[in-house]
């Protein structure tokens, strides 16, 4: 597992892993209205079947440097809403996010769309995702 190491003032040294910014980036990400989840692909999803807990970390690859982050995110949304908004906004919160938390400066946050969800009624009249 890669590391960051960020030196402190004759304190010692703060490492963070790549899956921790991860981690934070995937939930930033998951709070924007209209983003309906990260995607691992195939052998993400398997390994979550089999492994039976959820990955916080899937769809999203972290490039960490010395004291920067370039972070690329897989995401489904939903349908009607606004693609390039709904972007934008995971945008900024995920580079918020890092940035407040980890210390580390947020190069670039790309975003790329892989599905979108549409919502259809069964029986019932209650929305059901496909």
């Amino acid at each position: 597992m890669d590391e960051n190491i960020n030196n402190s003032a004759n304190m010692g040294i703060v490492k963070i892993s790549d899956e921790v910014v991860s981690v934070i980036a995937g939930l930033a990400a998951a709070e924007i209205k209209g983003i309906t989840g990260m995607s691992a692909g195939l052998a993400g999803g398997i390994t979550q079947m089999l492994g039976g807990k959820k990955n916080l970390s899937k769809g999203v690859k972290v490039n960490v440097g010395e004291d920067s982050a370039s972070i690329d995110i897989v995401v489904g949304v939903e349908y009607g809403i606004k693609i390039h908004e709904a972007a934008k906004s995971v945008q900024d919160n995920v580079k918020k996010a890092v940035e407040t938390m980890t210390g580390l400066s947020v190069s670039a946050v790309n975003i790329f769309v892989h599905n979108i969800i549409v919502p259809k009624t069964d029986v019932n009249n209650e929305l059901v995702e496909e």
